[in-house]
């Protein structure tokens, strides 16, 4: 009798754990799927108000990243340059500018100028543009672009003011234009103060030529720097721009691109890029003039488009109903923390203005 129990008991204990391991089995899938998907956006925009706008009274506001900092206040380095020489003053008088918030999504306060253009004789003479700020190995790296007149180094004031009001028509565009580069400057601390280096980072070659701008930059899951920057697409008529990698073993260079472009079917610009640790992947973001898209990679090299590749219309939704429809939305980037993203920056232009927008982003635990 006891003999016959023992058999059943064992038994059913032999079904239990042959059930147990099934299901265990047929989880673990599950938890893969998980951690390695694709990651999706749409559902994740939140509807933003005024505190999510960052206007000033006497400037063009544009681009913007965001970091935080050992004071637990958050630090966004961003573009702008003066009304009053026009939205194409970019080119000459933008300056890299500093505000704080105690929250990633506003509202913000204009803290300090950190870059303006240095000035006759170095490579980054005039504007300090599109900034990227990063912490890599104890220092705070903050990725600029800028540009010279070349040869040029008897302007005057009032040449660089007529540049700017004339615009794209003025024979000094043709100049300034190829001559942007990307460079970095290294600080401490994010109240500097920040040295620059005095060459550019890199210069085009493989899939893109004429110029090296709007770098995208992290740090890999080998401990390689993976920096992303536009340029003209060879042998393009069209005015098409292609997004290159390069890559590097320290956070300021020397960087070296790669053969496979990140992006050439299709005129980009404004990459973002971040390597994701829970889905073990490489995302960018990126304006496409219609339209906000995002491309994944496994190794940071080869990339193609996300499963959700149009994140959002060139709309922002707004919590007292309705949507903002600017002119321009461009300068993608997100602002993560603890590998979550809780923000996406946009710069907008709508009419005679221009504005950052921080939208807060839905969490994804």
């Amino acid at each position: 009798m006891l003999l016959k129990e023992g058999q059943v008991f064992l038994s059913n204990y032999k079904n239990g754990l042959a059930t147990f391991i099934v299901l265990l089995l047929g989880f673990i899938p599950v938890i893969a799927q998980d951690t390695h998907e694709d990651f999706m956006f749409r559902d994740k925009i939140q509807p933003v108000d005024e505190s999510n706008i960052f206007r000033s009274e006497d400037y063009f506001n544009w681009g913007g990243s965001i970091i935080k900092g050992d004071d637990n206040q958050y630090h966004l380095f961003y573009s702008r340059w003066p009304r009053d020489t026009k939205f194409t003053g970019w080119l000459v008088y933008s300056e890299v500018a500093h505000a704080v918030s105690a929250s990633p999504s506003g509202p913000w306060t204009y803290k300090e100028t950190v870059l303006k253009g240095r000035g006759k004789g170095y490579w980054d003479a005039i504007t300090a543009h599109n900034p990227k700020i990063k912490y890599f190995e104890g220092k705070y790296y903050l990725y600029y672009i800028s540009t010279n007149l070349g040869d040029n180094i008897a302007y005057s004031e009032e040449e660089l003011l007529e540049t700017s009001l004339t615009g794209y028509t003025h024979s000094n565009w043709k100049i300034l234009r190829p001559n942007q580069r990307t460079g970095v400057a290294v600080a401490n601390s994010l109240s500097g103060p920040w040295e620059r280096m005095d060459t550019p980072l890199i210069e085009p070659s493989g899939p893109i030529t004429t110029l090296t701008v709007n770098p995208a930059i992290d740090r890999g899951k080998d401990g390689k720097y993976y920096l992303i920057v536009k340029g003209d697409k060879p042998n393009d008529t069209n005015f098409t721009r292609n997004q290159a990698l390069a890559i590097g073993n320290h956070p300021a260079g020397p960087f070296v691109i790669q053969d496979q472009p990140v992006i050439d079917y299709m005129d980009t610009e404004d990459m973002s890029l971040w390597y994701d640790d829970l889905r073990g992947k490489y995302f960018g973001i990126f304006h496409a003039h219609t339209f906000i898209g995002l491309v994944s990679s496994d190794d940071g090299i080869h990339w193609d488009k996300n499963e959700e590749f149009e994140i959002m219309p060139k709309e922002i939704p707004m919590k007292k109903g309705g949507e903002l429809n600017p002119d321009r939305m461009e300068r993608p980037n997100v602002y993560r923390e603890n590998g979550d993203i809780q923000v996406l920056l946009l710069a907008c232009k709508k009419g005679n203005d221009s504005f950052i927008v921080t939208i807060p982003i839905k969490p994804s635990k």
